[in-house]
């Protein structure tokens, strides 16, 4: 085969790649343009009316429960921080958010955590060596709990809207600058929320008990001083006359000079 020849056969090859390319970027795009549809509309507000149902059903208590939630405070970035959010909004509603089967509030969760799973493909995801950055536990109650997953979909919702791609952002550098902060703040925190109530319930009957038995001793002691005082008043002269003291002195009185 002359080079001439084998010169010959390359634009084909070469039209046929550039075919191939081209089918690839429009494929591609169409996938973009689907998975970008599909991150901006995936949060509809039924979900939104989904949480607010179990907001409504919960009964007002004052018990508190434990969770691990990002710290605000130190995550200031509101990307970052729905970013971080979102995947511990998975755990909470795996471990911590629980109904008895077959009920509307554990359907709720059910469409929740499947709802979880699709918005997955929206979020990039960091090092693993980060998960723990910018998060601390809260001692809230449950309904504290249902607010704070609610505004994490609201907001997510909203950025989603306004930019499909908006979770593909590195979050790494925010994540070191609190990942030290967060392990100090978490070990610093209170061991038990109720402990000062525990202790302010123990301690006042305490001193109610100390201070009544100190006022039992004082009007026990009060009370015998009083009965003592009468008998150190009485002198000689009120002694009965039959008394072997007054007999000795009339004795005395007899005898002769």
């Amino acid at each position: 085969m002359t080079a001439r020849g084998a010169a010959g056969r390359c634009p084909p090859t070469t039209w046929l790649s550039r075919l191939l390319l081209l089918v690839c970027l429009l494929v591609s795009r169409s996938i973009t343009e689907e998975v970008s549809e599909r991150c901006s509309h995936m949060i509809g507000n039924g979900h939104l009316q989904f949480l607010q149902q179990l907001i409504d059903s919960q009964m007002e208590t004052s018990c508190q429960i434990a969770f691990e939630f990002v710290d605000q405070e130190q995550l200031k970035d509101p990307v970052c921080y729905l970013k971080k959010a979102f995947l511990l909004v998975q755990d909470i509603m795996e471990d911590t958010m629980r109904f008895k089967d077959n009920t509307p509030n554990a359907n709720v969760i059910v469409t929740l955590q499947e709802l979880s799973l699709r918005l997955s493909s929206c979020f990039t995801k960091d090092y693993e060596e980060q998960d723990k950055a910018c998060v601390r536990t809260f001692h809230e109650t449950p309904l504290q709990l249902l607010e704070k997953i609610k505004n994490v979909f609201n907001e997510t919702k909203n950025l989603l809207k306004k930019d499909w791609n908006v979770f593909s952002k590195n979050c790494n550098k925010s994540f070191e600058k609190c990942s030290s902060q967060g392990h100090d703040r978490q070990q610093e925190g209170p061991s038990d929320p109720q402990l000062p109530g525990f202790v302010f319930r123990l301690l006042v009957p305490s001193i109610i008990l100390v201070l009544l038995a100190v006022g039992g001793l004082l009007f026990y002691r009060q009370r015998r001083r009083s009965h003592r005082e009468p008998q150190t008043v009485d002198s000689p002269m009120e002694r009965p006359e039959g008394s072997p003291l007054t007999q000795d002195e009339d004795r005395q009185v007899e005898l002769p000079v």
